[in-house]
């Protein structure tokens, strides 16, 4: 994780396929490393989304609505200080 709390990206790793091949099997070994690198982004896609679900969750129960705040609570949600005013009141 990065200091400001976001998943930092991974290198993208090469994929390596089998060697020379002959040429009866030339066929055959491009579709398994197409089958290869398919999988490799179903994974990648699915790890996506299962910290996209992670992060949502989190999000969501700190500031999904608990019906109605105050003004003070609002403002300090956004980082604001109400004014006081004069005599004490508020």
């Amino acid at each position: 994780m990065s200091p400001s709390g976001a998943p930092r990206p991974r290198p993208r790793r090469e994929v390596k396929c089998a060697g020379p091949v002959p040429s009866s099997r030339q066929g055959t070994s491009e579709k398994l490393c197409r089958a290869q690198q398919e999988l490799h982004f179903q994974a990648a896609t699915y790890l996506c989304l299962l910290r996209s679900v992670r992060e949502h969750t989190a999000l969501h129960q700190e500031y999904h609505g608990r019906g109605e705040r105050s003004p003070e609570e609002v403002a300090g949600l956004v980082g604001f200080r109400l004014p006081q005013q004069p005599g004490g009141k508020g």
